[in-house]
């Protein structure tokens, strides 16, 4: 697992938008107003000067590094980062995805099971992905677990505890 500064994507640019050098960007978060608690992003790469939300789920930006409409199109595909160490403290019981990622993930007897190598949500609320140790066919299988007290009953930052009705063998 990574530390503390560790990169935490919060956003993508996925174009342009208009001549000016907006660009157009996917949110990761909990929408525009999550993204305005940060000015810089990228290691201060990239300073953010205006930020509306652009009616769709997604939102457009204008940074002080980006002139025009061409440089706003060699922006596409950008990640927009801020260490994790930025981001506000959590209430007991919430994490951050991010944080969840690279974590061990063991049995209720503190059997090894894998790593969490994903964190999807598809609607109904996270799902973490666990990959095992390579087989004895050197293949690496998944399982998904949700992230639901009666399949993990506890997490800290350095395991997650997997029911053992939600660890596939």
């Amino acid at each position: 697992m990574a530390g503390p500064d560790r990169p935490v994507t919060l956003a993508a640019i996925t174009g342009a938008h208009g001549v000016t050098g907006e660009v157009r960007l996917k949110l990761f978060g909990e929408g525009v107003a999550a993204l305005k608690r940060y000015r810089a992003f990228n290691d201060s790469t990239l300073t953010l000067a205006k930020l509306r939300d652009d009616g769709k789920g997604g939102a457009i930006a204008r940074f002080e590094q980006v002139p025009d409409r061409n440089a706003a199109e060699k922006l596409r595909g950008t990640a927009l980062t801020v260490p994790r160490s930025a981001m506000p403290e959590l209430a007991e019981g919430e994490y951050y995805h991010a944080d969840l990622l690279g974590l061990r993930a063991v049995s209720e007897a503190g059997d090894e099971l894998g790593i969490c190598v994903a964190v999807e949500n598809f609607g109904a609320g996270d799902v973490i992905e666990i990959e095992r140790p390579a087989g004895e066919d050197g293949k690496r299988r998944r399982f998904m677990v949700p992230m639901i007290p009666a399949a993990v009953p506890e997490w800290d930052h350095e395991r997650l505890v997997i029911t053992a009705v939600f660890a596939e063998e």
